[in-house]
């Protein structure tokens, strides 16, 4: 299915973190060994990169990198830190690892090393990066699921909904 979307070599950028909310949307995981196939089957993959933020005290968190390291992803990620806020008490806060500067800094770093360039995000602040891109002749596809994708996204690149690919990335 990708394979209409995309010409030339193909990059592929993960934002992990709008991919776990899409996973809980859709009731099933990604199972990135195959999502790789998946890539190495429908295009002529130059490049293929996960970011994400990570707790390097969770030991299941480390090992998932590391292997996506070993089968070929190219793995950027940020300790996760905590950001406290007043409003929520004595001990109140959240986690946060933002990435995604990281992720477009890439993208445009090695714009000249692919020409069809794949976001898997739905995250409207990756609207500027595509009209960039644009810009420079690339193909832009968006893959994430409905209710997960910005408007604006999808008013800028190709989309692909990981509903239609289920059957090739599924982990059973």
């Amino acid at each position: 299915m990708i394979n209409k979307f995309v010409k030339g070599k193909t990059a592929v950028f993960i934002d992990a973190s709008n991919i776990y909310f899409s996973e809980k949307t859709l009731g099933w995981r990604i199972d990135f060994k195959k999502l790789l196939e998946y890539f190495k089957k429908n295009t002529n993959l130059s490049r293929i990169a996960f970011y994400s933020a990570i707790n390097p005290e969770n030991e299941k968190e480390r090992k998932f990198h590391d292997l996506l390291e070993i089968i070929g992803y190219v793995v950027r990620h940020r300790k996760i830190k905590f950001i406290k806020d007043k409003t929520e008490g004595i001990h109140g806060g959240h986690h946060k690892g933002n990435i995604d500067v990281d992720l477009t800094i890439d993208a445009v770093h090695f714009r000249d090393e692919y020409d069809s360039f794949v976001l898997l995000s739905g995250d409207s602040d990756f609207e500027s990066l595509i009209k960039y891109l644009k810009a420079f002749s690339k193909r832009c596809v968006v893959m994430s699921t409905k209710g997960h994708v910005s408007i604006d996204l999808v008013r800028q690149a190709k989309f692909l909904d990981f509903k239609k690919i289920r059957a090739e990335i599924e982990r059973k």
